[in-house]
């Protein structure tokens, strides 16, 4: 049996919690609601003139449309850590766009959180109205959901300057190491059947492809990832250079050298998203620019193959010649009248099967003003000829880093070695490697070579195989040089032939002139003829 005195202690306490109760329901009912909020108004003040504690709360959905707000998607993310270890009342959520389970306390649950000897309190809470409001992030029973920060007074400057900001940058770390990256591709303009709909549409990037994989000299390859990884630290230092936070990289070769795939390698290595711009199904430069804002910090903007995307070589397209000119358009002109509507048709035609973006819209687009609307990112241009890229377009300040990727070398060979066959050393590898310095392969056909066929797989087999492939190619190359070579000759033959059929021919036509130009007769002082030749007037 409890003791008398506990008992009586626990009827004093229910009563009391029931006047509470039955005063609170007399005072919503019957105070007028003007009294109410005067009355919770001053309430408020009495206790914030005594309780050293400042509260700041952050709510789910803000603005006049009730969009999901930010900052609590970024202090959710920031909580996470700490409401595994602290909360005993858990919710777990695949958050959207995340590759894995997120963690989160529960309502009314609270955690605390310790900053430079500061300590803070945090709270999940709910707010429950009568009316619901249409948001997608409002429950059906017109819940809002929101984080209640709790803090002593002396840490407010603290807070405001520091830690706020500290929070807000953590949930966003924490929230790309937890997203699951992505591919987009941009929409033609003239298939978005929406006035709001995204001109990009996305696959998940589940690419394995990596730097340890990456088949090239490995000196060079820690090159590009320093200068990689020193990029994605530097966003102070380029606000203090006074230049937007990107960096433009410009890969050439030969097809098969692995440009795509290193594209896969930086963006695996950053944990950035991929953007593949495929210039021809832009409109104009207008819609360019639509698209550069559309695009996400912590991304890679890729343009692949740009001397074949549009005519960016920088080469004038020749004049034709006025009396050529004249006739087309006389030419034109008649089918015209003809036919008044044919006109219009051909330049609806070409309207929709050209892109009309242009070199200067281009340039603005890499290094303009609008290239500074958003924060680390990466330029990559892919080309097979870089030689016939307007000198503008790949400048440094535009395409910052070149980045030459071309035949297989035998350090390369050795790293896809080790990735396909597993060996870091063999008996041919001389053999390969004498092979390799005489011969041309891209690291694309050697990879192919060095796939096995069987399975076990056949190491020996598969290295005897590059190495038939390495004098199958040898050999192709010295045919092709000798044709090149008899056709050089034969192409030096006709020209010199040419040459000298020409001179002969103006030989004779001066004998020609000679013999057939009319004669006259004078009579000099000696009184005998002298013979000249008077040219045709």
């Amino acid at each position: 049996m409890l003791p008398m005195g506990n008992m009586f202690l626990r009827s004093e306490f229910a009563s009391t919690i029931g006047s509470i109760f039955f005063f609170y329901t007399i005072f919503e009912r019957y105070v007028p609601p003007q009294l109410r909020r005067n009355l919770q108004k001053y309430t408020h003040r009495l206790i914030g003139a005594v309780n050293p504690y400042i509260q700041i709360v952050f709510h789910e959905s803000t603005g006049e449309r009730l969009e999901r707000s930010e900052v609590y998607a970024a202090i959710q993310n920031y909580l996470s850590s700490d409401s595994s270890r602290q909360a005993k009342r858990l919710k777990a959520d695949l958050m959207r766009d995340s590759k894995k389970i997120v963690l989160t306390m529960d309502d009314y649950e609270e955690i605390t959180d310790s900053y430079e000897g500061a300590q803070m309190s945090w709270v999940a809470a709910k707010t429950v109205k009568t009316e619901n409001q249409p948001s997608y992030y409002s429950r059906g029973n017109g819940e809002r959901r929101y984080y209640k920060l709790t803090f002593h007074k002396k840490h407010r400057e603290l807070v405001v300057n520091s830690y706020l900001n500290h929070v807000l940058e953590q949930g966003k770390f924490i929230k790309v190491q937890n997203r699951q990256r992505k591919l987009y591709t941009n929409n033609r303009s003239d298939r978005m059947f929406w006035p709001r709909e995204s001109m990009w549409s996305h696959v998940f990037l589940d690419h394995p492809a990596s730097f340890r994989t990456l088949a090239m000299d490995p000196a060079k390859k820690k090159e590009i990832v320093d200068d990689l990884i020193t990029f994605s630290k530097s966003k102070e230092y380029y606000r203090e250079i006074g230049k937007a936070w990107k960096r433009g990289y410009l890969l050439y070769g030969p097809p098969g050298t692995g440009k795509s795939t290193m594209i896969a390698a930086m963006a695996n290595l950053l944990e950035y998203d991929i953007y593949d711009l495929e210039l021809t199904a832009v409109k104009d430069n207008t819609e360019l620019r639509k698209l550069l804002i559309e695009v996400s910090s912590k991304s890679i903007i890729v343009i692949e193959d740009i001397d074949c995307s549009l005519d960016l070589t920088g080469q004038r397209k020749k004049k034709k010649r006025k009396s050529d000119e004249d006739d087309d358009d006389e030419d034109e002109d008649d089918e015209e009248k003809k036919d008044p509507k044919l006109k219009e048709a051909k330049k609806e035609m070409q309207n929709d099967k050209q892109s009309k973006v242009t070199l200067s819209g281009l340039l603005n687009f890499i290094d303009g003003l609008w290239s500074a609307c958003g924060d680390e990112r990466l330029l990559v241009f892919t080309t097979n000829h870089v030689d016939d890229l307007d000198p503008a377009l790949i400048r440094r300040g535009r395409m910052d880093k070149h980045i030459e990727l071309s035949y297989c070398t035998f350090e390369a060979f050795k790293v896809l070695a080790k990735n396909y066959l597993g060996l870091e050393s063999h008996q041919l590898f001389e053999t390969i490697e004498q092979q390799l310095n005489e011969t041309e392969m891209t690291p694309a056909d050697v990879a192919e070579s060095l796939t096995p066929k069987t399975a076990p797989r056949d190491v020996e087999a598969c290295l005897r195989n590059l190495i038939e492939a390495l004098e199958n190619a040898k050999e192709a190359a010295r045919l092709k040089a000798e044709e090149q070579e008899k056709k050089r000759l034969l192409k030096k033959e006709k020209k010199e032939k040419a040459a000298k059929e020409a001179s002969t021919s103006n030989e004779e036509a001066k004998r020609e002139d000679q013999l057939t130009a009319p004669k006259e007769i004078e009579i000099n002082g000696n009184g005998k003829e002298a013979n000249s030749t008077k040219p045709e007037s």
